[in-house]
């Protein structure tokens, strides 16, 4: 048995130009259209913010010479990000809508397809937390958070699918929460888990026009968004991750472009955890 003041310090996997976001495109996505519904970002503390998921999922599809529709409920913050996308040159539009309302879905959907001129990939990276066990959340709570998690993803997919050339890609945007009770938020750990059966179908019904649909656990993040989850809770990402530290949300944004890409051309209905083993160790 090995001494624990003997044992060698925890190697901590050294971030890449990718998880920096430091890497350039590799025109990976020519030629596509691109809608992420949840491209903008919640702000924590403005002054320390790393980028969030869905709007690096948004500059680095842009990157790699895809058009963008970015979509948010905060209009300021979409717009931010498509800022970003042309301030490097890009191509990126932004849309306010609120995903609990089916009016505002089809009208998304709408304008998406109309200032890319098509569409054929989305990401839903779509998601709200609830308070943690069961007796603290309301039924009315309860649904809410329900209708932004698993209604929202699924009146988006039902809007686009018609408007989608064949071919095309969808991404859902889950969490490890769905595969452990980690979080003890069981509205948000049973509706990340729900986006499961929701892919699935997704995958079943857009076969036949050869619509992939596949989704991403993301582990601990270090977003704006992972470090307002973890206010209320001072061990998060203090205790053991295997590769040493929290993931980046551009190492996210890479798994979710291998899906939207053409290399994940023969892959639908699977999953993908980004979270260095946590979920299968």
């Amino acid at each position: 048995m090995t001494d624990p003041e003997t044992r060698p310090e925890r190697y901590v996997r050294p971030p890449s130009a990718e998880s920096l976001g430091e890497a350039p495109g590799r025109g990976r996505l020519k030629g596509r259209r691109i809608l992420i519904v949840g491209g903008g970002q919640r702000v924590f503390d403005a002054a320390t913010d790393p980028i969030g998921n869905g709007r690096a999922m948004s500059i680095l599809c842009a990157r790699e010479d895809a058009k963008v529709a970015v979509a948010d409920l905060n209009c300021s913050s979409a717009e931010q990000t498509v800022k970003r996308i042309t301030d490097e040159g890009g191509e990126g539009f932004a849309i306010a809508a609120d995903v609990t309302r089916e009016a505002d879905v089809v009208r998304m959907i709408d304008e998406a397809h109309r200032a890319m001129g098509g569409l054929d990939g989305m990401v839903l990276n779509i998601g709200t937390f609830g308070k943690v066990g069961l007796d603290n959340v309301s039924p009315e709570e309860w649904n809410r958070i329900y209708d932004v998690n698993v209604r929202g993803p699924m009146l988006c997919c039902r809007a686009a699918m018609p408007r989608f050339d064949n071919g095309g890609a969808i991404v859902f945007i889950s969490s490890i929460a769905a595969l452990k009770a980690g979080s003890q938020m069981a509205v948000y750990d049973s509706s990340k888990a729900a986006l499961g059966g929701l892919m699935r179908n997704i995958a079943h019904l857009g076969s036949r026009r050869g619509i992939r649909a596949n989704l991403v656990y993301p582990g601990l993040v270090d977003t704006p968004n992972g470090r307002e989850a973890g206010a209320g809770r001072p061990n998060r990402g203090k205790g053991h991750i295997p590769f040493g530290r929290q993931a980046t949300a551009w190492e996210i944004a890479y798994a979710v472009l291998f899906f939207l890409s053409d290399e994940s051309v023969y892959v639908t209905a699977q999953t993908l955890a980004v979270d260095s083993g946590l979920s299968g160790m």
